[in-house]
Formats: C-alpha cells, sequence, structure tokens
C-alpha cells in the first residue's frame, strides 16, 4: 500500500461558525462541508459534534470538531508551543508580506518572517489557539539535493546522540557566522 495523499486533517475547535469565518476571512479558505451528529460513528458513543471542513487548496483539507459537552479544549502542556503547528505553503515572498500585513492589521500577532534558508515562514495563532504558519519555498535545487543526501545520516546520528547533526550546518551560517 502507498499512501495517495492526505484526505483531511482535523484539530478541535471552541466555535465552529467562529473558526470558519476566522479561517474564510484571514486565510481566503472556502467552506466546503459541515457534518454534524449526536453520535460518533466509530464508537457510538453520545458525543454531539459540529464537524466543519475548509478546503487549503490543492486538495488538501483542513477540518475542525466543536465538541460542546466535552471539557474545555487546552493544549499539550509538555510540548512547547512552537512544536505543534499546520504549515501552509503561498506562491511568494510578496504574498507572504501581504499576508503579514492583513493578519497584523486584523490585530493577530505575527512572527517573522523567519528565514529558515530553504524557506521563510510568519507564524501566528488561530482563535482556538492552534500555531499556523505561512511559508514560502526559497530553497535551490542543489540546496534541497544537499539536503537529501545527508536526510539518513542526520536521522541515524540524532537517534543515538539526540544532539543536532552537523551535516547541513551550511544552512545557518548566514545567521551564525560559521
Amino acid at each position: 500500500m502507498k499512501i495517495k495523499q492526505i484526505h483531511h486533517v482535523a484539530y478541535r475547535c471552541k466555535d465552529a461558525k467562529e473558526t470558519v469565518e476566522w479561517y474564510v476571512k484571514h486565510l481566503n479558505m472556502d467552506f466546503v462541508l459541515a457534518i454534524a451528529e449526536d453520535e460518533v460513528p466509530s464508537t457510538k458513543a453520545p458525543d454531539p459534534y459540529m464537524h466543519v471542513f475548509l478546503d487549503a487548496g490543492h486538495g488538501n483539507v483542513l477540518a475542525f470538531f466543536e465538541l460542546p459537552t466535552q471539557p474545555a479544549m487546552d493544549r499539550d502542556h509538555n510540548t512547547p508551543a512552537w512544536v505543534q503547528h499546520l504549515a501552509m505553503e503561498v506562491d511568494s515572498m510578496d504574498e507572504l508580506l501581504e499576508a503579514k500585513q492583513r493578519l497584523t492589521a486584523a490585530g493577530i500577532d505575527v512572527i517573522g518572517p523567519v528565514n529558515h534558508t530553504i524557506f521563510k515562514s510568519i507564524y501566528f495563532f488561530d482563535p482556538n489557539g492552534h500555531r499556523l504558519e505561512l511559508s514560502v519555498n526559497t530553497g535551490t535545487p542543489e540546496m534541497m539535493r544537499k539536503l537529501d543526501e545527508v536526510k539518513w545520516d542526520m536521522l541515524e546520528e540524532w537517534s543515538k546522540t539526540k544532539k543536532a547533526p552537523k551535516h547541513a550546518a551550511w544552512m545557518h551560517a548566514p545567521a551564525t557566522g560559521e
């Protein structure tokens, strides 16, 4: 078996209507589907929910569940806030900067652009506390080839030492002066 593509990625939300309106307004996503049930289809547990789906482009679907009878949602406090996030790609640096301007004008705190050498990103949170990233690719084919050549060696070294391997230190050389 080979996975064809991700069908959808689902997160919890505090308010389905507010969430859909936020993603439509701020990220220009289309609202494509709503499903509501009084019980969970897979377990038959009584647990009313609203499940909403947004078009994230190129067959990618971002979905949310509102669960009004469950305890209030919270983040994983054992994981730093920057780790779990959803990164979405834009076409150009101009689009990335325009998105930052629109988000900032709407009162949304935005970090970046951050230079990751092979892409540049901005970071912000949706109304549910989910960290989002908008990125534009800036890597050259040569950069990507070099990273591809060392990926397995890096993973192997990391699995043994739990220290950052230096196979791709060139990615950070401009920032650190190395």
